[in-house]
């Protein structure tokens, strides 16, 4: 009888502290029992807006700090088109003025990016259009920025639905216009509800489904595929 052959246990040298060790079991290559490399940690998505973002949000800010300017210039000749009704003319504007926010929040789909670019816009409209509101437009953007921003955030910047983007011009034109009607003193008019039930058509077709064609417009041309949005469209 052949005397059996053994084979010395092989030893693992110790892994550095916290480092992630594992084992393979490779009888045609010998290395049982041989310490795999560490695993990097996994890198947490980060919260707050990238660099490339950053540019982003100021660029439609700035944009649309200029459109919103323009549809100011529309304002006088729609009161004078609508006769008796003219005192509802920035109602029926009124979605045309918060579009940047659910854009911008549909493109990067972060915490705070609608109230920004918002903002931004106002900025825009005060510093270098001399807004005939002043300083004050500020708070405006901000007030506006958080309405279409709120239905986005409840789902955690997840859902991008057609419905979420109605949900946000309705968000939108029910916190402008409770802002509005304590500025304006709107609720002691006769005709608030016709007021309110304007700006609700206005923000929901202007602000809410405005923003999602205008956003899916811009990912077509494959110009926002370095944005969250293009890499859904490619997923």
């Amino acid at each position: 009888m052949a005397e059996p052959r053994t084979t010395p246990q092989q030893t693992t040298p110790s892994a550095a502290p916290g480092a992630a060790v594992g084992t393979t079991d490779d009888p045609t290559t010998g290395t049982a029992g041989r310490a795999l490399p560490a695993t990097p940690p996994r890198a947490a998505r980060r919260r707050g807006p990238t660099l490339h973002e950053t540019v982003l949000i100021a660029v439609l800010g700035v944009v649309f700090g200029f459109v919103y300017w323009a549809f100011v210039q529309l304002w006088a000749p729609l009161q004078l088109a609508m006769g008796p009704l003219a005192d509802l003319a920035a109602n029926v504007l009124a979605g045309a003025w918060i579009v940047v926010g659910p854009l911008a929040t549909y493109i990067v789909r972060k915490p705070g990016v609608g109230i920004l670019a918002e903002t931004l816009a106002a900025l825009v409209e005060v510093v270098f259009l001399a807004s005939p509101a002043g300083p004050l437009l500020l708070v405006v953007g901000l007030v506006q920025g958080l309405g279409a921003e709120l239905p986005f955030a409840l789902t955690r910047y997840r859902r991008f639905g057609w419905w979420v983007f109605v949900a946000s011009g309705v968000s939108a034109a029910l916190v402008t216009f409770a802002f509005n009607a304590v500025r304006f003193g709107w609720l002691g008019q006769d005709y608030a509800s016709l007021r309110l039930g304007v700006q609700v058509v206005s923000c929901v077709v202007l602000c809410g489904l405005a923003a999602r064609l205008l956003g899916d417009a811009l990912a077509r041309t494959g110009a926002l595929d370095a944005f969250a949005i293009g890499a859904e469209r490619r997923g």
